[in-house]
């Protein structure tokens, strides 16, 4: 039978579906990358963090403005930014942000904090 005797075509469908399906994987990929590349700069975040604060405690006799200077050099070894460096007795309290690489970075920065000060037994 011929498309003039009333048969169905059905060829285009299956392009369009094919079509759609791959647009529909691309997208969950795309999402999952920026999922990922969003964790990555938390955790990022929260690494720098971690080796600022315990740099800034190590200079926490020397005063605010030195050990905040310590911890934002190492901040910047680690790729990241202080945006808050505070002494409270002998701890340093550490704030800082990573952009995530590429163009990812207009969406956002990762936060991470931490705290760093001697042990007590």
């Amino acid at each position: 039978m011929s498309a003039e005797h009333g048969e169905v075509r059905e060829g285009g469908f299956v392009t369009i579906a094919v079509a759609g399906l791959a647009l529909v994987l691309v997208s969950i990929a795309a999402l999952v990358a920026t999922l990922g590349a969003v964790a990555l700069a938390r955790h990022r975040a929260a690494a720098a963090a971690d080796l600022a604060a315990l740099s800034a405690a190590r200079h926490v006799l020397e005063g605010q403005p030195a050990a905040c200077k310590a911890a934002a050099r190492t901040a910047e070894l680690q790729g990241a930014l202080v945006v808050s460096c505070v002494l409270q007795g002998q701890d340093a309290v550490v704030e800082v942000t990573v952009r995530p690489a590429g163009s990812l970075g207009s969406l956002g920065v990762g936060h991470g904090r931490a705290r760093a000060g001697p042990s007590v037994p």
